[in-house]
Formats: structure tokens, C-alpha cells, sequence
């Protein structure tokens, strides 16, 4: 079995800049768990395990979701579910009507394969640090109040992909699988 998930991945200026963000915020919440940098993407389906021998299916269910490339962008932070009691320290993602049309290709793609639809609106967002409870976050929170800049800017997607995700002692590590490029 493998653990699997669809997403978009995001370009290398995007990603220097969230690291310059996570760099300067760490030492102001050192108990968070922050996200590795590279396995920074945007998620448009989980799908949880799949048996290795039924890949290809899923592959060739990926492949005939139809879409067109469109603008995305990484601007704003937030708190999941919410500020007061967060568990979850995310930078936003906007990709409009496009992006969600995506995530519900994906969805009905993979429910033709055994995957369960989602059952809970899309709600797309880049997870950049996760939060145990009792940790005092007055520091992170003056620290992101701070922030001259939360937008990390915009690009054109192309593509999403395929990723398996597999955990290990030092967390989790995310293997591009396939990928599929949108009709243009």
C-alpha cells in the first residue's frame, strides 16, 4: 500500500520566499512543527492509501481530467480553525473558480476509482506550521503581526501531480509519482 495525494507543486521563487518567512518566524514559536520548505505544495485531492498493484488505474483516471492552465497566488497567513485555538499556521493560496475546479476534477476522477469524495468544501491553503496544544504562541503572533510582506507572489499553472508520501523519522518525505500537464 502507499499513501498518495494530488496537488500542484509550487516554482522556486515561491518557495524561497515562504523560507525566508518560516526562517524568521521559527525562533519566535520554537515548538511548533514546521513544514520542510520542499514539501510545500497544494494539495487538490488526499487520497490516502492506495494498493500498489492498482496505480496504473488511478494513473490513467489522473490523466483524463481536463483543465486548463491558470493564474494562482500566495498571499495572506491564517489559523486553522481558527485564531483562537489554532492548530494549524497556513499561508493562503487563491486559484479562484479554476483551482476548485480542479480539486473537483480530481475528485470525481479518483471517486471512479474507489476513492471517497470529499465531504468537506475545498478549502486550499500551504500548511507551514502545525501546532501542539500549550504552546504559547504570543511570540509567532506579534512575529507574523510583523511581517512587512505575506505575499509571495503568483504563477501560472500548468500542471499537478501525482505524490506519494511516506513518513519517516525525520518526518515525512513526498515522491513525485506522475505528473500531468492541463490541455491548453
Amino acid at each position: 500500500m502507499m499513501r498518495l495525494f494530488v496537488g500542484l507543486d509550487l516554482p522556486d521563487d515561491i518557495l524561497s520566499g515562504l523560507a525566508e518567512t518560516i526562517r524568521r518566524l521559527r525562533p519566535a514559536a520554537p515548538g511548533l512543527r514546521w513544514s520542510p520548505v520542499e514539501n510545500l505544495h497544494i494539495t487538490t485531492k488526499f487520497i490516502g492509501s492506495w494498493p500498489d498493484e492498482r496505480l496504473d488505474e488511478l494513473k490513467a483516471a489522473l490523466a483524463g481530467i481536463q483543465c486548463k492552465p491558470f493564474e494562482v497566488q500566495i498571499s495572506g497567513m491564517g489559523w486553522f480553525p481558527n485564531p483562537h485555538s489554532p492548530r494549524i499556521l497556513w499561508a493562503a493560496v487563491r486559484g479562484g473558480d479554476a483551482l476548485a475546479g480542479l480539486a473537483e476534477a480530481t475528485d470525481l476522477a479518483t471517486d471512479s476509482v474507489g476513492v471517497a469524495r470529499e465531504t468537506k468544501p475545498y478549502a486550499p491553503h500551504l500548511t507551514l506550521a502545525r501546532v501542539d496544544q500549550g504552546i504559547d504562541l504570543r511570540s509567532l503572533r506579534g512575529a507574523v503581526a510583523g511581517l512587512s510582506n505575506t505575499d509571495w507572489g503568483r504563477f501560472r499553472a500548468d500542471s499537478f501531480c501525482l505524490y506519494r508520501s511516506q513518513t519517516g523519522p525525520a518526518g515525512s518525505v513526498y515522491t513525485k509519482l506522475a505528473g500531468f500537464p492541463f490541455s491548453v
